[in-house]
């Protein structure tokens, strides 16, 4: 006797960047994060100057915050298929020394970019160079993707890393900030593959 089977549709899984990879520049390394950052981590972010300008940081910032993050992002690396976010460690040639972070990340069926620098390092084009870095190996494995991104509207200096990429401004919104405990107003920009630019 034949049974009549009827087959559901398969789930086709959205393609993603694959896992994150490191990434040489000539000055930096960009690489996987390990648990052996944390104290790194928790030295960029527990400066208020730092912490001010990102969403989701909370201040203070201790060690125990960075190993509860780190925790997480080791867990997704395991999950790439399911978790396709990249979080890159920003770290200097030659020494390994963490001095910041790039993300790129699926929120709401958009791909983000947001990233950080410990304070001592500003002002050396260090996060042009490492932003360009990890977006430019993001579009070679997603070249139809747009990425979104955006500064909070005090935050010039950001802005001006993403305007010399090749983002471009879309508008503006209220986004609330954790260590501000307010919120506050913040500019939001998007880029195309074909409109990044190499800092000059």
């Amino acid at each position: 006797m034949n049974a009549l089977i009827t087959a559901r549709p398969a789930t086709v899984a959205r393609p993603g960047p694959g896992p994150a990879p490191v990434i040489e520049t000539a000055r930096l390394r960009l690489r996987p994060h390990r648990l052996s950052d944390a104290a790194a981590i928790a030295d960029s972010l527990n400066d208020f100057q730092v912490a001010r300008m990102l969403s989701r940081v909370p201040a203070p910032y201790d060690q125990q915050d960075a190993f509860d993050w780190l925790n997480r992002q080791t867990a997704n690396m395991l999950t790439a298929d399911v978790m396709p976010d990249w979080t890159l460690a920003i770290t200097t040639q030659g020494d390994d020394v963490h001095i910041g972070c790039i993300g790129i990340e699926l929120r709401n069926g958009q791909w983000h970019v947001g990233y950080w620098l410990n304070r001592f390092y500003w002002g050396k084009g260090l996060m042009s160079e490492a932003v360009h870095a990890a977006i430019e190996r993001f579009f070679r494995r997603m070249p139809e993707t747009v990425l979104h991104s955006g500064v909070f509207a005090d935050n010039p200096a950001s802005l001006r890393v993403q305007e010399k990429l090749g983002f471009r401004v879309t508008g503006c919104s209220q986004i609330y900030a954790l260590a501000r405990n307010a919120m506050m107003a913040h500019i939001e920009t998007r880029l195309a593959a074909e409109d990044l630019r190499r800092p000059g």
